[in-house]
C-alpha cells in the first residue's frame, strides 16, 4: 500500500523515527474503521511496538464486531503545539502541530502470550514499568488487538 500523496510537501514528515516518536508520545490515538458502508471512528489509548500498534477494550462490542467484519483501518495521532491569535483577520491565526496518519490491518490477538504482549506495551507507554503481572481471567475476558501498519505519513505544519 503507498502512501497518501500531501500537497504540500513542505510539510511533510517522511523520517521514520520522527514518525515513531509523534506516535509514543501521543496519548490518544483515533481508529478509524468501516461500519458496514459508512466510517467508524473512536478514540483510543494505543501504544506503539516497532511497526505494530496495540490497542484493547472489550471482548465483545461494535468495535469488535466491524474488525472482525472489515480489518483494513486507519489510524490518526495528532499534537497541538502552539496556537497563534491575532487581533483581527482570521489571516493572523495559526496553529503549529505535527500529526501521524498510518493504515493497515486490525488483528484480533488469540494467543495469550501474544496477548500479553500487546498488554505489557500499553501498560510499559502509559506507566513506565515492565513488571505488570496479569490474571489469566483477566487476559482471556479482553480483547487486544494488533495493527501491523503497511504505511505511514506525517505533517508539521508551520513546515
Amino acid at each position: 500500500m503507498g502512501e497518501p500523496r500531501m500537497r504540500n510537501v513542505k510539510k511533510q514528515i517522511t523520517d521514520g523515527e520522527e514518525l515513531h516518536r509523534i506516535l509514543d508520545q501521543a496519548l490518544v490515538m483515533r481508529l478509524g474503521m468501516l461500519d458496514g458502508e459508512r466510517p467508524y471512528v473512536v478514540p483510543l489509548n494505543f501504544a506503539r511496538d516497532g511497526e505494530t500498534i496495540w490497542f484493547h477494550g472489550a471482548a465483545v462490542g461494535h468495535k469488535i464486531d466491524c474488525l472482525r467484519a472489515a480489518p483494513a483501518v486507519c489510524v490518526e495521532v495528532d499534537r497541538l503545539i502552539a496556537l497563534r491569535t491575532g487581533p483581527d483577520a482570521c489571516d493572523d491565526w495559526s496553529a503549529t502541530y505535527e500529526s501521524v496518519i498510518g493504515f493497515g490491518a486490525a488483528e484480533i490477538v488469540e494467543d495469550e502470550t501474544e496477548k500479553l504482549h500487546g498488554l505489557r506495551a500499553l501498560m510499559r507507554k502509559y506507566s513506565g514499568r515492565e513488571d505488570w503481572e496479569f490474571s489469566g481471567t483477566s487476559v482471556r475476558g479482553t480483547a487486544v488487538v494488533r495493527i501491523r501498519l503497511e504505511a505511514l505519513t506525517g505533517k508539521r505544519s508551520p513546515a
